[in-house]
């Protein structure tokens, strides 16, 4: 296999982590459309703003934890930096960005209520479609592992056998899918299911990007180890809070 693999749609040759990423976006947002929401019971308008909320604070928890992710790279080449500032996003900056828009706006508008349940699967299933993308592309997604020696290493065009960690998150993301889809069947208080996805995938984040060869900014870690270790400890602490207790 040749990265980046190429999607061949009749004459055309689309990039894979643009289709992926399109497919990704487009699903989770027709999932969240035509599944979620009629069964919600907030009003059309407070959904609407919560949702421009939480976008608005993706756009910009995406860029800014993708740059500190790479300070490194200013330091090394100003043109990496202008690419990075394009073009440069990261799923956890995305999703606790997205998160503090959504809370910023419930507090503007006035409500009170968990709205994350909602938003669970349509971003279990969209990023797990981003992340065939990311796999498909190879070394120029920088989601790639460290070098292994294990039987599944992949070769993404270096001649390094590196861990498939793009891979290990899709299959993590199908777990905890189900784990959600099996606490659903019992009864559960509103936003339980949103702290459950939030606890588990960053804490899957935390682990799993020791195998990334990620510049390290503190202690060892990271700027989105960092961002996940705190995103996790916030998740146990609300659901700490909800006296959480699987039946």
């Amino acid at each position: 296999m040749q990265f980046p693999v190429y999607i061949g749609l009749g004459a055309w040759k689309i990039h894979p982590h643009f289709l992926f990423e399109f497919l990704g976006y487009a699903v989770a947002f027709r999932l969240l459309l035509w599944r979620n929401l009629r069964a919600d019971s907030l009003p059309t308008t407070q959904r609407s703003s919560i949702i421009a909320g939480g976008m608005v604070g993706a756009v910009v928890g995406a860029k800014a934890l993708v740059l500190l992710q790479h300070v490194d790279l200013s330091w090394l080449d100003w043109r990496q930096w202008l690419l990075l500032i394009a073009q440069g996003k990261t799923i956890v900056g995305a999703l606790l960005g997205g998160l503090i828009g959504v809370e910023i706006t419930k507090s503007w508008i006035g409500v009170t209520k968990s709205t994350g349940d909602v938003f669970v699967v349509p971003l279990l299933v969209g990023t797990a479609i981003g992340r065939i993308g990311c796999f498909l592309t190879g070394l120029r997604d920088r989601t790639y592992g460290t070098l292994t020696t294990l039987p599944w290493g992949v070769d993404f065009g270096d001649g390094i056998l590196r861990h498939p960690t793009q891979l290990y998150e899709i299959a993590f993301l199908i777990l905890l899918g189900v784990v959600i889809v099996w606490r659903k069947q019992s009864p559960y208080r509103s936003g339980d299911l949103f702290q459950i996805y939030l606890a588990g995938y960053l804490g899957f984040r935390f682990l799993i990007d020791f195998l990334k060869p990620d510049f390290h900014l503190l202690f060892g870690m990271s700027a989105v180890q960092i961002a996940c270790l705190l995103g996790f400890l916030y998740a146990c602490r609300q659901l700490s809070r909800r006296s959480f207790i699987i039946h």
